[in-house]
């Protein structure tokens, strides 16, 4: 009897130990009613002020942890500019990154701004941004603190690459589309979920340089390299999932023959394949 009585109580154990290692994944802001609300807001970092905008979810549900999706705006770009969209038709991206409409509400969205229309990243700054957000955002609402996820074009992308090499441990995933080594990289020894998408015809970031970034994480995350290097089907993308990760550390790589383009479409579609593609990528970690 007191041997069964044991048993019971270390499967009693266990189950909490469960409970306990699931409750933490989520934030501190569950449960809470929030604060934050879908708009722009002001935030010190570094004794300089830096603007961003958050989207919430539909029917936002305080008891639910949400992913959390950053969203860096390339060069010259603008948080405005990824908040409102620009013309995909003249080489601009969708909203948000075409994102939200692929979510079903599953993800709060956050998009930063930053100094000198870029992400310079100097002395870290930016990524010092990142923590900041991380902390005020979780504070407030709920979050899954292991599903945090970054993408961007060209610089957006270059901060989105930043971001994994310097908190491998504070980023599910990221989505670089066309970026390039503009915001550095500090650390970038450890695995991380990567997908890079970048044009042959790039004239303003060329494809070595995200091929380069690529192969960063595909030896990171012990993928078996791809001989020889994948090419576009004429007008049409080609998508090459490596083989031989470690366990949920993926790498996909999409080569198109577009130029400087998040909104690239295939030949014969009018629907840019950047969003489908991230999302797609993100999503399949749960």
């Amino acid at each position: 009897m007191a041997r069964r009585l044991n048993l019971i109580a270390a499967v009693g154990l266990l189950v909490l130990a469960c409970i306990s290692l699931v409750a933490a994944d989520k934030s501190a802001g569950c449960g809470k009613n929030p604060t934050i609300k879908s708009q722009q807001y002001t935030i010190q970092v570094n004794g300089k002020q830096r603007q961003y905008f958050m989207k919430l979810p539909d029917r936002y549900d305080k008891d639910r942890a949400y992913r959390l999706v950053f969203l860096w705006h390339q060069l010259n770009g603008s948080a405005q500019k990824i908040v409102n969209g620009e013309d995909p038709n003249r080489g601009g991206a969708l909203a948000y990154y075409g994102l939200p409409p692929l979510s079903n509400n599953s993800a709060i969205f956050v998009v930063p701004n930053g100094l000198n229309a870029g992400w310079g990243n100097q002395g870290g700054e930016d990524v010092m941004f990142f923590d900041q957000l991380v902390k005020t955002i979780e504070a407030d609402l709920c979050v899954d603190t292991k599903l945090r996820f970054s993408t961007g074009f060209s610089y957006g992308g270059a901060m989105s690459f930043a971001l994994a090499c310097a908190r491998p441990k504070d980023i599910r995933a990221v989505a670089v589309l066309s970026g390039g080594m503009l915001s550095g990289c500090a650390g970038g020894n450890d695995p991380v979920a990567y997908y890079g998408q970048h044009g042959t015809s790039d004239s303003v970031l060329n494809v070595n340089g995200g091929r380069q970034m690529r192969d960063r994480f595909v030896k990171n995350n012990g993928c078996t390299p791809v001989s020889p290097e994948p090419q576009p089907n004429g007008g049409q993308s080609v998508k090459t999932v490596y083989k031989g990760c470690k366990e949920g550390y993926p790498v996909t790589w999409v080569i198109h023959n577009g130029d400087h383009n998040p909104s690239q479409v295939n030949s014969g579609s009018s629907t840019p394949f950047a969003p489908a593609n991230t999302w797609e990528f993100f999503s399949q970690f749960s």
